[in-house]
């Protein structure tokens, strides 16, 4: 390969074109709006970002969500309610979140779309308790606000609507009798159209929530409910789960420590709620080697059908992995003795929880930013679940499905490979490192390797520079960053033009975004470049297509 001398030239510390000042005092290009409101809506904000504290970062992602619904109200609402229906964040928050912002927009039209979206978007009691908190803030009770609540309760089948005020009883503060006194939903209840008729039994079952009293006439959950909170022993208890197909919350908290209790919600238990009550099935004894509680957990785990349909995000199986595999909680004082083969079923099912990916059958650069920056703040609100250390498990989903690639990570620091002359920033000089870590690895130990690397600036050039210097002959890049980039001596963007002009490839670069800010190393004007949001369901399959030339 004959490489060319680099022709432009321009440090980070100044501005090209249409570049804006990031927070780290270097440039990068702004996303727009939508591409913003996309990151908040998965990414969120919850934990903050290195730069920017929670309240800051939910204040600049509220400024963005304002901006598109003054620009478009309906399309805002159907970008908010699309990320959420399909399951491509990790969590609603975000969504109810803007959900009731546009429910309180000035627009007539925006508020209508908002509130007809609404059982889309708020598909538990858990998610409308949130909506109805956070809409307090944004407009007062009106009757187009009071029907569309009526209506998220009538348009449930009285089973499941008595699913919900069993599961989930309150948030905050906040509870069904609340929001039912509230809407008082009587005879017909229209939040638009069609007009629903309400029925004996749903009345019987307000009445219920609201009052209590006799379950005579009402779904069997409610009897069940009933006679479980009266249950005088954890053995009563679980003949009351498999009876009545009681989830956990219906149980008295007393008989949540008997093993015997877990094995019969074991039977009938949800994805979600399986994931998140592992460890403490563990510490209990319901979950042992060898045990028959442990073979259904990992056949349930294994289960891709049962996976998607539950919605069950990457994320969540990622931070159930960490936390489970280390034996106690991030919170808490509780201890657990991890089952090796519930540890491997969790592995394998992180990369499940994506779709299948095409293989690009390209050659692929996989650079992870593990500079100081990305070790800030959390993703998705997952405690201690850092950018740096989510980019590499993303990265991992990408690797399992191609044959020709390279993980590297990359700072300004004193390791691995050195670009041209050291540049010094506080005794260190820029570096870029081969990572060891493969799908074939456990994805907590090849997580912990690069939550091991030492700390830097941040320089996004590096990856494009790598390749140059070494003679790579590389097909797409994926950066997976923050763009707080600033300690180069050349853009990122330059440093990709040099390296297509050097190498006569036409190489791509995809820029994941790993924080929900408004920066991007993607020049926006070059088609062969693309910005993307780390840990949407979607980003592993629009990385094949954009480096397969689909996009």
């Amino acid at each position: 390969m004959s490489y060319l001398t680099r022709q432009t030239k321009t440090p980070q510390s100044a501005p090209l074109p249409d570049q804006t000042a990031n927070s780290a005092g270097g440039y990068s290009w702004a996303v727009d709006d939508w591409a913003r409101l996309r990151r908040f809506l998965i990414l969120g904000s919850e934990g903050g970002s290195y730069y920017a504290g929670e309240w800051k970062l939910t204040r600049e992602n509220a400024q963005a969500v304002e901006r598109c619904l003054a620009e478009d109200g309906a399309r805002t609402v159907g970008e908010i309610a699309a990320v959420s229906d399909s399951g491509r964040a990790p969590k609603n928050d975000p969504a109810v979140f803007a959900l009731a912002m546009a429910a309180g927009a000035g627009d007539e039209a925006t508020r209508k779309a908002a509130l007809d979206a609404l059982p889309r978007v708020c598909r538990t009691a858990t998610h409308l308790f949130q909506f109805a908190t956070f809409v307090e803030g944004f407009r007062g009770w009106g009757r187009s606000l009071r029907r569309a609540i009526g209506a998220w309760y009538a348009g449930r089948s009285p089973e499941s609507l008595a699913y919900q005020a069993v599961k989930y009883r309150q948030r905050d503060g906040m509870t069904h009798r609340d929001l039912l006194r509230l809407a008082h939903p009587a005879g017909r209840v229209s939040a638009g159209n069609p007009t629903l008729e309400l029925g004996d039994e749903h009345r019987r079952l307000f009445e219920w929530i609201a009052r209590g009293g006799s379950t005579d006439g009402l779904p069997r959950l409610v009897e069940g409910f009933a006679l479980a909170q009266t249950a005088t022993s954890p053995g009563r208890a679980a003949e009351l789960v498999r009876e009545y197909r009681l989830p956990r919350e219906a149980l008295q908290s007393e008989h949540l420590t008997s093993p015997i209790v877990w094995e019969a919600l074991l039977d009938d238990m949800p994805m979600t709620a399986l994931v998140r009550n592992l460890a403490t099935m563990t510490r209990v004894g319901a979950l042992a080697p060898g045990s028959a509680g442990t073979a259904k957990v990992v056949t349930q785990l294994g289960d891709r059908k049962r996976i998607h349909k539950a919605r069950v995000h990457p994320i969540a199986l990622l931070a159930a992995l960490r936390t489970y595999a280390a034996g106690r909680g991030v919170r808490g004082r509780h201890s657990w003795t991890p089952v090796t083969a519930i540890v491997d079923a969790l592995d394998a099912a992180f990369y499940t929880a994506f779709e299948n990916v095409e293989p690009t059958g390209k050659r692929l650069l996989l650079a992870l930013d593990v500079s100081g920056s990305m070790t800030g703040g959390w993703v998705a609100g997952v405690p201690g679940l850092t950018p740096r250390d989510a980019s590499a498990a993303l990265a991992l989903v990408t690797a399992a499905t191609e044959t020709r690639y390279e993980v590297v990570g990359f700072f300004a620091g004193r390791h691995g490979w050195k670009s041209g002359r050291p540049s010094h920033w506080r005794g260190l000089v820029d570096g870029l490192t081969p990572l060891a870590i493969s799908p074939r690895q456990r994805l907590d130990d090849a997580v912990r390797k690069v939550s091991d690397l030492p700390f830097g600036g941040t320089n996004c050039a590096l990856p494009m520079l790598y390749a140059l210097d070494k003679e790579r002959e590389i097909d797409t890049f994926v950066i997976y960053t923050d763009s707080e980039t600033w300690a180069g001596d050349v853009h990122p963007a330059q440093a990709l033009a040099d390296y297509r002009r050097a190498s006569g490839i036409d190489a791509r670069l995809v820029v994941i975004g790993m924080v929900s800010n408004a920066f991007s190393i993607a020049d926006p004007n070059d088609p062969g470049m693309l910005d993307v949001v780390g840990f949407d369901t979607a980003t592993p399959q629009l990385v094949s297509d954009f480096a397969r030339g689909v996009l």
